[in-house]
């Protein structure tokens, strides 16, 4: 099973009969194909798809022959309905061949009457006593080419013409004078593999700068990552900072509107006692005066008359403050200052 989960379809991962080879050479099912029709690309390696119907016009060949004969495998290894194709016995004998089943006495007939046609029918059970690439492998030196003319199908093709670049069969390399040069058939395919080997060992050497610049590129994301992660804590390691430098400021600011405060209130303290000193001395010379002048006796006038002018002429000189002589309580010009310059 995990050998070839590479036959299955790389968008869904699921078997299908009608798989398309992209140019990016991903394999992608019909239905997703149809699903992606409207992005026209790739949904693996997100690469256009040239044709306008978003349908490529390969197929490939490869996995759908594969998805077939291991499906023939599977069920040979499962042993369920293995009946001849003939008469519909127990099918002991597979022909890779004619791709049927066969009995035992089918067998015999097959191999009497098919024997120069070089068919080698395998028992099912050395079949099932192997795996599923020996079996893969024995199908594939079966697999015959067919003549590129379509009126000489049944003929064998072990010619290639470099002109067409078609096999073609002996009767096409006799008669028909326009195939030339010719060359062997396995020869032009053991040429194809060996291109195909030659283009995909270049492919790797290749492959391996587009890894290093991947690999680079990685490294570039990650540093811009991490250097991003740490101007982020940079700056707020600073927020942090600035927010302490604040809150001390803020205590240092109220602290300082609270002695101010404190200050005023004590000076305006200290100035409303002497104010209400001098109120309650001229209130006790007006109340001692008019007392006077109702009660009092001449000799009375006599001896306290000079004590109390001197006293009156004292409160007489006294003046009372005025507000602009002096400074106001509580001036808070230093913490509007400092405010601002934050």
């Amino acid at each position: 099973e995990d050998d070839f989960q590479f036959i299955l379809c790389e968008g869904c991962r699921q078997e299908s009969p009608n798989l398309k080879l992209l140019t990016c050479l991903h394999t992608l099912c019909l239905n997703c194909l149809s699903k992606n029709k409207a992005a026209r690309q790739c949904p693996v390696c997100w690469m256009a798809i040239p044709q306008t119907s978003s349908i490529p016009d390969t197929d490939n060949l490869l996995f759908t022959n594969l998805q077939a004969r291991l499906s023939i495998y599977k069920k040979i290894a499962d042993g369920v309905d293995l009946f001849c194709d003939n008469c519909k016995k127990a099918g002991e004998f597979w022909c890779p061949e004619c791709k049927e089943f066969l009995c035992t006495n089918c067998f015999e007939a097959h191999q009497r009457y098919l024997k120069r046609e070089s068919h080698e029918a395998k028992k099912v059970m050395d079949i099932r006593a192997g795996s599923a690439k020996d079996f893969l492998e024995g199908t594939r030196r079966t697999g015959n080419l067919t003549c590129s003319n379509p009126t000489h199908k049944s003929q064998t093709v072990s010619i290639y013409c470099k002109k067409c670049e078609k096999p073609v069969c002996c009767i096409c390399a006799l008669l028909d004078s326009q195939h030339a040069p010719f060359c062997d058939i396995r020869s032009e395919t053991q040429r194809r593999q060996e291109e195909l080997g030659t283009m995909s060992q270049e492919l790797k050497q290749k492959r391996s700068s587009f890894e290093a610049t991947y690999k680079a590129l990685q490294d570039e994301a990650a540093r811009l990552e991490q250097a991003q992660r740490e101007m982020r804590e940079l700056i707020q390691q600073r927020v942090e900072q600035l927010v302490q430098l604040l809150r001390q400021e803020e205590e240092e600011l109220l602290g300082l509107v609270e002695a101010r405060q404190e200050q005023g209130r004590q000076e305006l303290a200290r100035e409303l006692q002497r104010v209400e000193r001098v109120l309650r001395r001229m209130e006790a010379g007006e109340r001692l005066v008019e007392k006077m002048s109702l009660y009092a006796t001449e000799q009375e006038v006599m001896d306290m008359q000079p004590f109390i002018k001197d006293s009156l002429k004292e409160l007489q000189q006294l003046q009372p403050p005025v507000a602009g002589d002096r400074a106001q309580p509580g001036d808070l010009a230093e913490c509007r200052a400092r405010l601002q310059a934050l």
